[in-house]
């Protein structure tokens, strides 16, 4: 008996693997699709770094030289190529601009960012859920009606305004938070705190609300399930029905809320990090845009799109998981 009880668990993880393994490979080809779009469309960006770095006095001459010095002239598929073949090695290329690996340029930033969102998930992640548990289980409430409001909106007001906001109350008015966000290995962890904590503000407003509207559908939707009607005939306590029934039923939506609401900071973040100066990835992203480094900006565009991905993945395979129907489909 005690044997065919510890095989059950295994055996259904099994079963699980193939429906896992075909996410990830969809995952894949998804990336590798969204490699072909980020390349064609930073083609498509007027100029090219050989003009942005030699200036409009250039000679047509010129720039034809550094474009040629560059790899520019080469046709376009013979670079997607290369450039392919190096990201799927982990050499992104060389930055055409600050003329050293792309690796080396984003290694410097990218943990910043993802400090950043570290930060901003350990604020948002708990308050929203709680919001979102709260708002269903006192549907139609005063409780229900304000947090209502107030996702609302929050969703309605745009990063930007809040950062400002943001700047305007506590790093002018009341002193508290400073303006710019510096950060660097020296400091302390409550300098670092410190620094982050205005970026952070101005990213969690709109993904706590997000998330909490997200998880509220979710536990709602298991509020109106025939068993939860059937466990209050019972009279098992509503605390306990919600604890131990509802919550454990809505873990894969409440899960993909949080993987989507989490993803929203990729494009967040690019806002958040210009207003504030925050060294991060998707400042980054801006300056290699501004500057047609286009081996720098299509290796953070993939980072971004591979965190995304993997963020929808991580939500799929705990949704099948948690879920028996769709570990039986």
């Amino acid at each position: 008996m005690a044997g065919s009880a510890t095989s059950a668990p295994k055996s259904a993880l099994v079963g699980v693997l193939p429906l896992i393994g075909k996410r990830i490979g969809s995952a894949l080809l998804t990336l590798l699709l969204v490699s072909a779009v980020v390349f064609a469309i930073s083609g498509l960006l007027p100029g090219d770094a050989a003009q942005e770095t030699l200036g409009q006095s250039a000679t047509p001459e010129q720039v034809a030289a550094l474009r040629h010095e560059m790899g520019l002239d080469r046709p376009a598929l013979t670079r997607y190529v290369d450039w392919l073949g190096g990201i799927l090695q982990g050499d992104p290329g060389q930055s055409l601009v600050a003329n050293m690996p792309v690796r080396e340029v984003i290694s410097e930033r990218l943990p910043n960012s993802l400090m950043l969102a570290g930060f901003t998930a350990l604020v948002s992640v708990p308050l929203a859920l709680a919001i979102g548990v709260a708002s269903a289980i006192n549907r139609g409430g005063r409780l229900d009606r304000v947090l209502n409001v107030m996702t609302l909106s929050a969703v309605a007001v745009p990063e930007f305004l809040v950062a400002t906001l943001g700047v305007l109350v506590f790093s002018v008015k009341l002193l508290w938070l400073p303006s710019i966000a510096l950060v660097s290995e020296e400091a302390s962890l409550w300098d670092t705190v410190r620094s982050c904590a205005l970026p952070v503000l101005s990213l969690s407003v709109v993904v706590i609300a997000q998330m909490a509207r997200m998880t509220r559908a979710a536990v709602a939707d298991q509020l109106d399930r025939p068993y939860v009607e059937m466990a209050r005939l019972k009279g098992v306590p509503f605390r306990r029905l919600v604890l131990f029934h509802v919550l454990p039923n809505a873990v894969g939506p409440i899960v993909n809320a949080v993987a989507l609401s989490l993803s929203y900071l990729l494009g967040g973040a690019i806002i958040v990090e210009t207003i504030f100066n925050f060294p991060g990835l998707a400042s980054l992203m801006v300056n290699a845009v501004t500057s047609r480094d286009m081996p720098l900006l299509q290796a953070c565009a993939m980072i971004f799109c591979a965190i995304y991905l993997a963020l929808v993945l991580l939500a799929d395979v705990v949704a099948i998981l948690a879920n028996p129907r769709l570990r039986a489909q």
